[in-house]
């Protein structure tokens, strides 16, 4: 177990729970790194046949938390920052990997679940992926999955809109598998990891690889976009974001310049 993320075992499924509520489980540095230190260790583990990515409070994860963003901590940049590593290990996750989100998903909160292979969402899911909105670009190679797996129209008014969205688009996007009531998406998430830990490990470590294709691309993406992303943290435009929403205004992006 490690501040903010409590990894347990229940049989073959692995649990890695956020445990930040006060923060809307806002994942910090050690967070990511706990995160993928549980990922890839499951990958050489025999006795972890899943694993279940869980929140608290009612709450997914809120991201990265602004004022990291304002001062530039756990940004996704060249080199192996925890966030990066995070990230990594989930273009190189082997095995099934289950998302159960209540409440708020947002940035990362809903990248993570394209590298998802079964994601379970409440209705009262509220997600959304504000990059654009804080003058930055998507990360965990997003750019790549969202349009394959939603459509490029899709992806584009998501990515490029940054609205909020529920459960329900997010199924109709194709990235979501089932709409519980609100409460009762880690029971159903937890089923299907039971599951999928049942059938033949090496049969289901196989199919995931054939369906996931070569990691190298999503891996390349991941690092176009984040050296984009490091850019634009030291741009104008970011700078004005973050500080509009530090100081609860609306952003004037009138005089900023990229």
């Amino acid at each position: 177990m490690t501040e903010h993320v409590e990894i347990t075992r229940e049989g073959h499924v692995q649990i890695l729970r956020l445990t930040r509520a006060d923060k809307k489980n806002a994942l910090t540095p050690a967070m990511y790194a706990a995160l993928a230190d549980a990922l890839n260790g499951a990958n050489s583990d025999d006795g972890v046949r899943a694993t279940v990515i869980t929140g608290s409070g009612g709450c997914f994860t809120a991201g990265n938390d602004i004022g990291d963003f304002a001062s530039g901590a756990g940004a996704p940049t060249e080199g192996e920052q925890p966030v990066t590593r995070f990230l990594k290990s989930l273009a190189t996750h082997t095995k099934p990997l289950i998302a159960a989100v209540e409440g708020v998903a947002v940035g990362v909160g809903v990248t993570l679940l394209f590298h998802c292979d079964f994601v379970v969402a409440a209705e009262g899911a509220r997600l959304q992926t504000p990059f654009v909105n804080l003058g930055l670009v998507p990360e965990a190679a997003s750019s790549l999955l969202m349009p394959r797996i939603s459509g490029h129209q899709l992806a584009s008014e998501m990515l490029l809109f940054g609205e909020r969205f529920g459960a329900a688009e997010g199924k109709a996007a194709g990235f979501v598998n089932r709409v519980t009531p609100t409460g009762g998406a880690e029971a159903v998430a937890l089923e299907a990891a039971r599951a999928i830990a049942a059938k033949p490990p090496e049969a289901v470590r196989l199919t995931k690889a054939l369906l996931r294709g070569d990691p190298a691309e999503r891996l390349q993406r991941m690092e176009e976009e984040g050296k984009l992303f490091a850019q634009r943290m030291a741009s104008a435009e970011a700078r004005e974001a973050f500080s509009a929403f530090l100081e609860k205004r609306p952003a004037d992006f009138s005089r900023s310049a990229a």
